[in-house]
């Protein structure tokens, strides 16, 4: 199955669950309101954002991508991307979440159809507003997703998983879980699998904490992950394709608009330190304004990558061999990079605007929590290993004869 044919479409006599309602961005932005008075103590406590997901879940924003025919709204990226961007102005670990929870209920979305759980799965996201954690980081391998040492074992109708996750992000809140594994004992390690998993489909074991830097609130503890579940928890299509076509894609546009929340949140805080500072003066600049500058420069440069490669997943997204050409793949994984480093450069350029003020925790300029959470964007699925992995293709890529190529 394509992924043409596996995204469900909208039945178009079926009236929009918006038409009477707030729209998606209102939803947002109540949410975020919420999101943003509790940013502080879901930080300093390194507690889950009960808050503010009670609040998305009263938007209904948690099921906002399932097609209607389901209970959803039928959003589209571009909807779940400015909805990531709103709540990473308002608190990241929200954002993040959030990101996170979309790019699962994406894999179900467009590559469930016409599997009677995968479709149940939707449902209840649609209807009950399940939250969805991802299990992908296993045992030593880091960031390397695209090797399962654990596999699955088939039994009959059913099947069981053992897996050292080192990290699951948010795991005891979810209602439910997305995991990968080897398709089978005698599988390689690349030959993989993808499991959606309901919360009695699993049980977790806590290993490690999270005691961090930032992002304290997605709570990403580890846990060993033990599945005794249904066959039908499995995704039929290999792995390496949904890999591909939605959970990179979906990542890393999600990931980026939450960064790019954090940077927009901190250049509005330089902006108001320069406009007060100039006030208080009698109209002079303050001495680091030219940071202010370059803080809006990077911010401007950050939200034109992220809608570049907005557009270029739109046009391509149920092209299942534009989604596998070389140029779409380099492309969507390299704004990963880009897009953590454009972030943590405007950020930096908001603090040094605002100086000593940007720089306290107790003051109306704080950046602090800002430059902390975004500087886990470069070392979330490393740079360094993404680099190193697109060496080859990128050389084998052409370079472009015109401006326009």
């Amino acid at each position: 199955m394509n992924v043409r044919e596996a995204v469900l479409t909208v039945d178009e006599t079926q009236p929009s669950l918006l038409e009477h309602g707030p729209s998606l961005i209102e939803r947002a932005t109540r949410t975020a309101s919420v999101a943003a008075a509790d940013a502080d103590g879901v930080d300093r406590d390194a507690r889950f954002p009960h808050k503010a997901f009670d609040a998305a879940r009263d938007q209904k924003l948690l099921g906002v991508m399932i097609p209607v025919e389901f209970g959803g709204f039928g959003a589209s990226i571009y909807d779940v991307t400015d909805i990531c961007y709103t709540l990473g102005r308002a608190c990241a670990s929200t954002a993040m979440i959030y990101a996170m929870h979309q790019t699962k209920v994406a894999c179900v979305i467009r590559h469930g159809h016409g599997i009677p759980w995968m479709e149940t799965m939707m449902r209840r996201v649609a209807r009950d507003q399940w939250l969805l954690a991802s299990s992908t980081t296993e045992g030593q391998n880091g960031g390397n997703i695209r090797a399962s040492a654990a596999a699955v074992d088939h039994a009959g109708d059913t099947v069981s998983l053992v897996r050292d996750a080192t990290v699951i992000s948010y795991g005891a809140q979810a209602d439910g879980l997305v995991t990968i594994a080897r398709r089978a004992t005698e599988a390689a390690a690349s030959d993989q699998v993808l499991l959606a998993l309901a919360k009695d489909d699993y049980s977790l074991k806590q290993t490690q904490g999270w005691e961090t830097l930032g992002m304290r609130g997605t709570c990403s503890t580890g846990f060993e992950l033990k599945v005794d579940c249904p066959a039908d928890r499995v995704f039929p299509e290999a792995y390496d394709k949904i890999h591909a076509q939605t959970m990179t894609p979906f990542a890393h546009l999600c990931w980026s608009s939450t960064w790019a929340g954090i940077a927009a949140a901190s250049v509005t805080r330089a902006q108001a330190f320069v406009r007060k500072a100039a006030r208080t003066s009698g109209g002079q600049m303050p001495p680091a304004a030219a940071h202010f500058t370059a803080a809006k420069m990077s911010l401007a440069k950050l939200r034109a990558l992220i809608a570049a490669n907005l557009d270029g997943f739109a046009r391509a997204e149920h092209d299942e061999r534009a989604l596998g050409s070389l140029d779409f793949q380099s492309s969507i994984t390299l704004l990963k990079v880009q897009a953590s480093e454009l972030a943590v450069e405007t950020v930096m350029h908001a603090m040094r605007t605002a100086g000593l003020s940007g720089y306290r925790n107790d003051g109306e300029f704080t950046m602090g929590r800002h430059l902390r959470d975004v500087l886990s964007s470069p070392i979330m699925i490393n740079n360094d290993r993404i680099l190193a992995n697109a060496a080859t293709s990128t050389l084998m890529s052409g370079v472009p004869t015109s401006l326009r190529d």
